[in-house]
């Protein structure tokens, strides 16, 4: 089992090597080049899907608009969460930005894990809030700072997506206008101080 996976695990309840093991059984790893959609608009997701190395971008499509609702590196899950719970046809697309590596489950799966101990329905309960509580920030943050604030947090929070990420799916996600967003990355470039 990947290493940055046992740590996620880890940080809601120790596993033992039993654990580590039975889970390494239930998991597919996954890797996908660069510009790969891991699931469109209109299939259904089979997996919930940690990413062990790289990028995924959730979005959706309006108009002629994708609208980048998150961006998934390394040590974050990802999927098209009421597919994947509830077999509905997805309403967004995941892509991925560079070469990814995933670890993923299938329902049915994760169904055998939940089964299997309570602990591991703990676990679950667990990630389901720190997800939940992690959405709720990101929407209480689109409303309560301007875009300059948004950007700024951003960059002090992930300055690595900077060079990842191309700049329009970083405006995107930001709700931020691509031409204010690359006027506030020159401006941070000019005067360091902004940050």
């Amino acid at each position: 089992m990947a290493r940055n996976l046992e740590e996620y695990f880890g940080k809601y309840l120790p596993l033992t090597s039993q654990e580590k093991e039975f889970l390494s059984q239930l998991i597919d790893i996954r890797s996908f080049d660069k510009k790969v959609k891991l699931i469109d608009v209109g299939e259904v997701d089979n997996h919930l899907n940690f990413v062990i190395k790289g990028l995924v971008r959730k979005y959706f499509v309006k108009g002629n608009e994708q609208i980048v609702k998150q961006i998934a590196k390394e040590g974050m899950i990802v999927s098209s969460s009421v597919s994947f719970f509830f077999k509905e046809p997805s309403r967004f697309v995941l892509e991925t930005i560079e070469p990814t590596v995933l670890a993923s489950i299938s329902n049915e799966n994760l169904e055998k894990l939940y089964a299997s101990d309570n602990k591991w329905e703990r676990i679950g309960r667990l990630m389901m809030a720190d997800l939940l509580i992690e959405k709720e920030y990101l929407l209480l943050d689109s409303i309560r700072f301007s875009p300059r604030e948004r950007f700024l947090r951003f960059m002090r929070e992930q300055p690595d997506l900077l060079q990842r990420v191309p700049q329009k799916f970083l405006a995107s996600y930001l709700e931020i206008k691509p031409e204010t967003f690359s006027r506030l990355k020159h401006l941070m470039y000019l005067k360091p101080s902004l940050s």
